[in-house]
């Protein structure tokens, strides 16, 4: 059975990456590669750490 999944996932982006993120276009296409991790100890909602973005 196939099934639509959507959500929404806040992103981090911290040094030289988020200097390149802080440089897209609104609208621009990319695929951002990193990893899912817990907002704190206390907060269990998660957060994609960005690591990677390339412009599609």
């Amino acid at each position: 059975m196939q099934r639509q999944v959507q959500c929404d996932v806040p992103a981090l982006a911290l040094g030289a990456v988020a200097e390149q993120v802080s440089r897209l276009q609104s609208g621009q296409v990319v695929k951002a590669e990193g990893f899912l991790a817990q907002r704190s100890l206390k907060i269990a909602q998660l957060v994609m750490h960005i690591d990677k973005v390339t412009l599609r």
